[in-house]
Formats: C-alpha cells, structure tokens, sequence
C-alpha cells in the first residue's frame, strides 16, 4: 500500500510558538540593531515549524504501514463490549461520531457512540479523512487505558474511515447511554 500523505500541516499550539519567537526576534532586532541573531534565529524559527510536520508525517506513514494488519487481524466489537481484558487487543468498532476534540492539536480525539454505549477513539495523527461530528465511521485501533496505566479502556485509533452520515435520533439515544454510566 503506497503512503499517500494528507495534508501536512502544524498545529495552532506550533504556529503559537513560532509567533511568540519571531516576535521576540523581531524586538530584540530593532531595539538592538544586531543582526547577527537573524543568522541563526531564522533557521532556529523554520526548525519550529519543519521538525512538527516532519514528526507527523512520520507518524502518518507508520500509522498507514499498519493498517492492513489491523484489517485482518481486528475483531469486530460492540462499544459496551470493551473492556480491560481486552488492553492491547486490535479491535474494529462501528459508530457515529459525537464530538471531535483537540483536532487543532493535530492529536484528535472522538467521541464515538453506538447503540450500545460510548467511548472515546484518540488518534496520534491525523487521521486520512476528514471526519466531522454526525458521521458514521468505521475505527480499526487498538484497545488502551485512558491514562497509561489507569483508567477506563478506550480505543487508540489507527485509522478512522467515514461510511455515512449520521441522524440525530442515534446521537440522542447515545447521549442517554453516557448519562446512566
């Protein structure tokens, strides 16, 4: 399977701190004179921006290597199956996405209900799609611990695919699953 990137680009967090340090380049130049900081303060700005897209680019490639693995080896679950003993299983859910958090982070996290319950889905990447609150998506990933060592189980996403658009009677009768947990 050839790796085919999805746009690469910085997170607001990586555009933020390279504001913040040409700002402050830009200060110290014009109240100082020294240009000699630009000769190793403008490589020292590109670095915050090349280093980040380089690391998720990275990410996304290996994340694309093990998707077919995932495809064959993933049991189909139910979202009220998860549990712990299934920590570090490969497991593919079906659902409707009911929020999408931190996705300016590059790191998104979505929540993901079904009829039988909700749980989180967390991505180290973008994931290939664009994946919007309302559709339904199909998750290949592999069961972990909310905090590393603790917590309640959710799902580390390798890939995150749409197969449909979602109705609101589906995201109403998850949200009354979430509230009695």
């Amino acid at each position: 399977m050839q790796f085919i990137p999805k746009k690469i680009r910085p997170s607001i967090l990586h555009v933020f701190v390279f504001a913040f340090f040409l700002i402050l380049i830009s200060i110290y130049v014009f109240s100082t004179g020294d240009t000699s900081m630009l000769i190793w303060g403008i490589p020292t700005l590109i670095c915050l921006l090349l280093i980040p897209m380089g690391l998720t680019y990275l990410s996304q490639s290996q994340y694309a290597d093990l998707i077919p693995m995932y495809e064959t080896s993933a049991k189909e679950v139910k979202i009220r199956e998860i549990n712990e003993s299934m920590v570090s299983k490969p497991i593919k859910i079906e659902g409707l996405v009911e929020e999408v958090r931190f996705r300016s982070l590059n790191r998104p996290h979505f929540i993901i209900g079904d009829r039988t319950g909700v749980t989180t889905v967390k991505m180290f990447t973008n994931p290939r799609s664009d994946i919007k609150k309302g559709d339904i998506v199909e998750v290949y990933g592999q069961v972990i611990k909310r905090y590393v060592f603790y917590g309640d189980p959710i799902v580390n996403g390798v890939d995150i695919r749409v197969t449909g658009k979602g109705e609101n009677k589906t995201s109403n009768s998850s949200d009354k699953n979430r509230k009695k947990k």
